[in-house]
């Protein structure tokens, strides 16, 4: 499936690129951008990034990392999107404990959560990712991503920064038990990705639910299987969270109502662009007929929807043949 996207994925990754470039030339060069680790439960954290394109002035500081501390050791979720980012999140979690990270947890393989793993790793940590991932590392897409990435986002992505394997590919659901603390780690893709995991603590009703869930801003969505992605979202309903530490965006104790705002943006782009494909209206008259007053507002809307509505445009051609 990846080598079928994978030239398609990397103009979409251009446009990206391509975007940020053009917001950036003119802005002077920026201090790191903040990490402070917030406290979700009596054991559980998580550090929050921008609502932003990943640039060098932001050090690609764009995605949410969680840990978890417990008597035996630190587990840690998502590894941020540079070696450096991953570091100051060591630092972050010495704030609170002298433990050791002992797992580190993908939730997927989008570069914005997986360029620190070597940092982690080198750290110790043991990580743990689905099978499904394999693939992409071993695409041309990967590659060709982190070598675009040397360029863009330097210095913080450089010569030395590699993809990472796993030490465990899951290919089910999994409880990890460290310290007496369960985690249940559960697979909901192919969804935002093949490799799609979210991670929940029942003691504390603590969902880490990756980029399944985009709090306060529009999703990418990518080569994503919106329809299956649809459904998974309806599945982590069902989890009894409390709390949710979304892939993107603050903190939320709302599950349903922010889960449902990542849900119909993806109802609105399959019905908008289903009907178009259907109908075989071209791409472009669909897309300045569609109402996109809803989800207008929202942090880069401008930047992400049109690619959005394209791939999905694209995705739903497929569907109906």
């Amino acid at each position: 499936m990846y080598a079928k996207c994978a030239s398609r994925f990397i103009r979409c990754f251009a446009g990206f690129a391509l975007l940020g470039a053009t917001l950036l030339a003119n802005a002077q060069p920026a201090a790191a951008p903040p990490m402070t680790a917030h406290q979700v439960s009596p054991s559980a954290w998580y550090v929050e990034g921008l609502s932003a394109l990943g640039s060098s002035a932001n050090q690609n500081f764009v995605s949410n990392a969680g840990f978890v501390i417990t008597p035996e050791g630190v587990v840690v979720i998502d590894a941020l999107g540079s070696p450096g980012l991953a570091l100051r999140l060591l630092a972050e979690i010495r704030k609170h404990t002298d433990k050791p990270v002992t797992h580190v947890i993908l939730t997927h393989y989008h570069a914005d959560h997986i360029y620190g793993v070597q940092a982690l790793k080198a750290a110790g940590a043991k990580i743990l990712a689905h099978q499904a991932a394999r693939e992409y590392l071993n695409s041309d897409t990967a590659r060709l991503r982190l070598e675009a990435s040397r360029t863009e986002l330097a210095p913080w992505i450089d010569k030395d920064t590699r993809l990472v394997p796993a030490d465990e590919w899951l290919d089910g659901e999994r409880d990890l038990l460290v310290g007496g603390v369960r985690f249940q780690i559960k697979p909901v893709g192919p969804s935002h990705t093949p490799e799609d995991l979210v991670v929940y603590l029942p003691q504390q009703k603590v969902l880490f639910a990756g980029d399944l869930v985009f709090r306060s801003r529009v999703p990418f969505v990518g080569q994503a299987d919106s329809r299956q992605w649809i459904k998974a979202l309806d599945s982590l309903l069902s989890f009894d969270a409390t709390v949710i530490v979304p892939g993107h965006g603050p903190l939320s104790t709302e599950a349903r109502k922010d889960m449902e705002l990542t849900r119909d943006y993806l109802v609105h782009l399959r019905a908008v662009m289903g009907g178009a494909a259907k109908n075989l209206e071209p791409f472009d008259d669909a897309y300045k007929a569609a109402d996109w007053s809803r989800f207008e507002h929202l942090p880069l809307f401008r930047v992400a929807n049109r690619m959005n509505a394209y791939n999905t445009y694209l995705l739903m051609e497929r569907e109906a043949n």
